[in-house]
């Protein structure tokens, strides 16, 4: 995918590919925020229940950890695009079942089913959205592909809980889920009319096809031999653990400490949102000059400090303002990450090396949602949101001490010491 020195390359808005799946993406983005504030509201609303809200974040969670295992496996055996294609229809049945239940009265017991199912497909559509972008663009536009794609999710996620906010509000948040059910539609048609280019083998190694499990540990290995990556993969699995169920715990501040309406929790989630929104435009130039460990450090160390000031804000202005730096640094330190990963990685591995870190990521995600909402509910949100701004305080901190402070701008790309189909 390189091209030859001296040409001029169009900036990537005009790219007709990149321009296609960027739109498809960012529409069912604007979507996603839909359920990202429908789902917990249905719960709270239902049951009353921050506890509850937080088991469910924990089911889908694991659900996304099991089908994390086999998701990288599925995406580098069979075509990326079609896969995510796949994945856009099975979610636009399955949330599109919750609203037509809930005509009947509230139905929490299907979400314990429907999430799951679809956090899994979810997981495998992630993981080949990843992989895609190396199909997308060349590789030293990684970064700044990221960056915009993330930037523009952000936009519409600004816009998409303050609509459903209202629309939860004055329709109840059931007919939110309709439109989450809608965006999975217009991805999988923007999917459908690209195509995506191959790229190049680091390695002329043949590929030799074995059992799913000993495909999947390849990706791990490699993974876990780097020490960059095996450094990132330790510290944001303890990081997930303590942030998992921050957006229920915020949803349940919001509403239960300081009296707000879903409106307000709407407005909240969107406002907020235009960090991720700076954060994703700010991360390259950010790595360009500072390298990638001071980057990486100085945002999750913020994303502490954050955390902890939501917790202990007494009005709904100051929760915007803190949400919105922890997003902005979220997509700061997420994106770095990412980026990594997709540039040092060989393509034919790069799928299980992703789903191998997010399983590994994710892993603790769900037992760290169950705790926080527990803890939230019977200690208060202060208490709570302090022990674990500081615990993502000392997972930058740890960060100063693994080879990943030493990380530049330009990540060393490790050879493949063992072809993919030879592992194990």
């Amino acid at each position: 995918m390189s091209r030859p020195v001296g040409t001029v390359r169009p900036p990537l808005w005009r790219d007709r590919t990149f321009g296609t799946y960027w739109i498809a993406q960012s529409l069912s983005a604007a979507g996603d925020s839909f359920a990202y504030l429908a789902v917990p509201l249905l719960v709270l609303q239902a049951t009353g229940s921050v506890a509850r809200m937080g088991l469910l974040t924990a089911v889908a969670g694991a659900a996304s950890v099991v089908a994390g295992i086999f998701g990288g496996v599925l995406v580098d055996r069979y075509d990326r695009r079609t896969l995510m294609i796949a994945a856009d229809l099975a979610r636009l049945v399955l949330y599109g079942l919750v609203p037509l239940a809930w005509l009947a009265g509230p139905q929490v017991w299907l979400l314990f089913v429907v999430l799951p199912i679809c956090e899994a497909a979810g997981m495998v559509f992630r993981v080949a959205a990843v992989t895609a972008v190396r199909n997308l663009v060349d590789r030293d536009r990684i970064t700044e592909a990221n960056g915009r794609l993330q930037a523009t999710y952000a936009a519409a996620a600004v816009v998409g809980p303050l609509l459903a906010g209202v629309v939860s509000a004055r329709f109840g948040p059931a007919v939110a889920i309709v439109v989450n059910a809608a965006s999975f539609a217009f991805s999988a048609i923007g999917l459908w009319v690209i195509r995506l280019r191959p790229v190049q083998a680091d390695d002329a190694a043949p590929v030799t096809r074995q059992r799913p499990l000993v495909e999947f540990l390849a990706g791990a290995r490699f993974l876990w031999r780097h020490p960059v990556l095996r450094a990132l993969t330790v510290l944001l699995s303890v990081f997930i653990f303590l942030t998992y169920g921050f957006t229920d715990v915020l949803i349940y501040h919001v509403t239960h400490d300081l009296g707000g309406s879903e409106g307000t929790v709407g407005t909240v989630l969107g406002l907020a949102a235009v960090g991720t929104i700076a954060g994703a435009l700010l991360v390259a130039p950010l790595r360009r000059r500072r390298g990638f460990g001071v980057t990486w450090i100085g945002a999750h160390a913020v994303c502490g400090l954050a955390v902890a000031g939501v917790g202990l804000a007494t009005t709904v202005p100051m929760v915007t303002a803190l949400t919105g730096v922890y997003l902005c640094c979220l997509s700061v330190g997420g994106i770095c990450s990412m980026s990594l990963r997709q540039e040092i990685t060989p393509d034919h591995l790069l799928g299980r090396v992703t789903s191998a870190f997010w399983s590994t990521h994710y892993a603790l995600g769900p037992a760290g949602a169950v705790a926080l909402t527990w803890a939230a509910a019977r200690y208060g949100v202060a208490a709570v949101a302090i022990v674990a701004g500081a615990g993502c305080l000392l997972v930058a901190i740890g960060g100063l001490f693994t080879p990943i402070r030493r990380a530049g701008a330009e990540p060393r790309r490790l050879p493949v010491p063992i072809p993919a189909g030879k592992a194990g």
